[in-house]
């Protein structure tokens, strides 16, 4: 214990020090496994509350949805990587407090544990509909492998879903069970799908594309409450008195960052916990990544709080890296990614602010893509079923470059070239 008192901040690749990671998603599970590519010699222990190791959660709600992965595809790595890599799981293991300043954390089984280095890796939460019935058997969310595990057993054939909110997480749920062969009503509050995160052209294609594959997508829906008999879900009540007849609502109304164990340690948390450059929080010796933490945009000079794959692997690399002492790695501009159907929508770059939008290529052939521009310099770009475009702007988001607007229109144009073009 007596060794907790005297650490000073600085970063570590020695065999005598120990790395905690809380939260076993695609943040801490590939932190651990970064540590040790980057040299970390130390202890890392893993710990997480779901009793299974790492896995990929995109497909929860697309290919196991589906039936068409298994769970052995679900994990990020082997379980035996973790043996082989000196990597400590902790698994079905909660977190009940933190003190930074004995750098201890104390667990619900009345353990404790201490740290030189903490990555916090505790995700986020679905936001909960507290509208009355919202506790009736039948209501679920989908975040977690169990999650998917009761919504696969409930989608039998017959089933009435109704997904409350049009983001992606919903679309792709819809999509998923439409496909299954069920019948799926889509409630959405705002006046358009994916309204928080594509512009209405995207989102006036993918309210057709659901549309034409027999969903029924109802825009501006109040919901006022779930009902049900028996403890058991019957159905949807809007605010026009309707009840839309479900034996299984998905509540997909976005996530919350989980910090309560941050807060409570007094490190600073503004919509996620505040990082910085090397995703390290207001305490030193504290990292924090992924969905709980909030962080600078270097491609944009402000802080933003990212729920993706990408974002996740890249704290994790920023936090991995300045703990084992190596360079900091370069960030790329943000991009995600969602299946609906056989659609791939891949989006690089944040939107907000653009004052010009170029579509290229034809909705109608379901093949284009959506550049945003602000100065003529590229925001971000949406692209369906377009992987030119995408890789086009990986490379000119962030980069300052003024383009040829009128190029872009031009279908025919060498992408390849028109990047190389713009950055010389």
């Amino acid at each position: 214990m007596s060794r907790a008192h005297k650490r000073t901040g600085g970063d570590m690749d020695g065999s005598g020090s120990t790395v905690v990671i809380v939260g076993t998603g695609h943040a801490g599970g590939n932190a651990a496994a970064l540590l040790r590519q980057y040299g970390f010699d130390g202890r890392v222990v893993l710990i997480g509350a779901e009793p299974v190791p790492p896995y990929h959660r995109p497909p929860l709600s697309k290919a196991y949805l589906l039936g068409e992965a298994d769970i052995e595809r679900l994990w990020l790595k082997p379980r035996a990587f973790y043996d082989d890599n000196r990597i400590e799981l902790k698994l079905g293991a909660a977190v009940r407090s933190l003190d930074c300043a004995s750098h201890t954390l104390a667990l619900a089984d009345g353990s404790h544990l201490q740290y030189d280095k903490l990555i916090l890796a505790t995700g986020s939460t679905p936001r909960v509909l507290s509208i009355p019935g919202h506790d009736l058997e039948g209501v679920v969310a989908l975040r977690s492998l169990a999650d998917a595990d009761v919504l696969r057993a409930r989608l039998q054939p017959g089933e009435r879903l109704v997904v409350i909110g049009a983001g992606y997480i919903g679309l792709e749920a819809a999509a998923s069970a439409r496909k299954l062969g069920h019948e799926v009503t889509v409630l959405e509050a705002a006046p358009r799908v994916l309204g928080r995160v594509t512009s209405e052209t995207v989102s006036a294609f993918y309210a057709h594309e659901h549309r034409a594959k027999g969903v029924d997508l109802r825009l501006d829906a109040k919901i006022e409450s779930f009902v049900g008999e028996g403890g058991t879900l019957s159905g949807v009540k809007l605010a026009s008195g309707e009840v839309v007849p479900a034996g299984l609502a998905l509540v997909g109304v976005g996530v919350v960052p989980n910090v309560t164990l941050a807060l409570e340690a007094g490190i600073a948390c503004a919509n996620g916990v505040q990082v910085d450059d090397d995703a390290r929080a207001s305490d030193p010796d504290v990292f924090a990544i992924g969905d709980c933490s909030n962080r600078p945009l270097a491609h944009y000079g402000r802080t933003a709080r990212l729920e993706s794959v990408h974002n996740a692997v890249e704290q994790a690399k920023l936090a991995a890296a300045a703990i084992a002492g190596k360079p900091r790695p370069v960030c790329d501009a943000p991009w995600f990614w969602s299946d609906q159907y056989d659609l791939k929508l891949q989006t690089v770059g944040l939107l907000e602010g653009y004052d010009e939008a170029v579509v290229r290529g034809d909705p109608a052939a379901r093949r284009f893509a959506v550049w945003y521009l602000k100065d003529r310099s590229l925001l971000a770009i949406d692209a369906v079923n377009s992987m030119p475009d995408f890789l086009c702007g990986k490379k000119l988001v962030g980069s300052g470059a003024k383009l040829d607007v009128d190029a872009l229109h031009d279908p025919a144009i060498d992408l390849g070239k028109f990047a190389a073009a713009a950055l010389t």
